[in-house]
């Protein structure tokens, strides 16, 4: 039986096996996604962010256990700072799920993010698309920390959760010009430990000053390693599920998504054969030498390299 229709099926070997391909840049699984993509669409995707070590890991745990009393397959995408391979921190978050890894209805994969230049949005995108084409109901992507990277992550996803721990302070005013936009439900995890009350008053302001016109973003206490409002706060990300359905907005989202998603591998594409051709050919190197002497400015520079392609 061919890769297609064991994934088709929902095998499991299948689907980690098209993954494994996505990450080493196999063609063959992309023309497959090709091939199968109209089986797309049926999955809900979670982005799941926020600061390090605010316990998002131990949170996704928690959320897909509720989802699988929902009896719904499940997807997660955990992606790893640390390692190109399956080391460093996502180790710790195997340990963590390691039960739901023995569900036959729980699919959990770890990504390297391999740098910005290799290929991380191809595979996570690719992975997200064959989470959906496996059958799962919802896909839940957790990001390494608040980051570029990380908002370019969570715009894969249909509903963005912005997980948040007590006592950040100065953090969330940092947070709050680019990340606090993007987020459609907020948890304070942790919430047993003293600040959780002001942490929740500080979101609140911040979203009095950045408020969506139709729709607020629900703050929610949590405390996940006590499995504690994990019901509430899946209620919430339901609730906002609806409403995205309701208003036609989850379309419209989509949309802006596959918009950015199309750019995004253009431009890994192009910079693949920039690199590919200026490494040919020492361009780079020989460019940057006669800028730095000043015989050449960096956009003339520009210039030269983006003729490499013409030729």
């Amino acid at each position: 039986m061919n890769i297609e229709k064991r994934l088709l099926e929902g095998d499991k070997r299948a689907c980690a096996r098209m993954i494994t391909m996505l990450e080493n840049n196999d063609e063959e699984a992309i023309e497959i996604i090709k091939k199968l993509y109209k089986h797309t669409g049926g999955a809900y995707v979670i982005g799941i962010t926020g600061p390090p070590g605010s316990g998002k890991s131990t949170l996704t745990d928690r959320l897909t256990k509720e989802l699988r009393k929902m009896d719904k397959k499940v997807g997660i995408i955990a992606i790893d700072p640390t390692s190109p391979f399956t080391g460093g921190a996502i180790l710790g978050d195997r340990i963590r799920m390691n039960d739901l890894a023995l569900d036959k209805d729980v699919f959990i994969r770890s990504m390297g993010t391999r740098g910005s230049l290799g290929g991380m949005s191809k595979a996570t995108w690719g992975a997200i698309k064959v989470l959906d084409i496996y059958g799962c109901d919802y896909i839940l992507v957790e990001t390494v920390g608040v980051g570029q990277s990380e908002v370019d992550i969570v715009k894969t996803a249909d509903t963005v959760l912005m997980v948040m721990v007590p006592n950040l302070g100065d953090d969330i005013q940092a947070l709050k010009a680019g990340i606090m936009e993007i987020a459609d439900v907020f948890a304070i995890n942790k919430s047993d430990l003293d600040g959780a009350d002001r942490t929740k008053v500080e979101i609140e302001m911040n979203l009095d000053l950045n408020s969506k016109e139709d729709y607020r973003p629900p703050v929610v206490k949590v405390s996940a390693g006590k499995n504690k409002n994990i019901d509430k706060l899946l209620d919430e990300l339901i609730k906002h599920r609806n409403y995205l359905e309701e208003t036609n907005e989850l379309l419209v989202r989509r949309k802006e998504n596959t918009k950015i998603e199309i750019l995004k591998l253009v431009e890994e594409e192009l910079m693949d054969l920039i690199m590919h051709k200026s490494l040919e050919k020492n361009v780079l190197e020989n460019l940057s030498e006669e800028v730095v002497h000043k015989n050449l400015d960096p956009y003339s520079a520009k210039d030269k390299v983006l003729n490499i392609i013409k030729e």
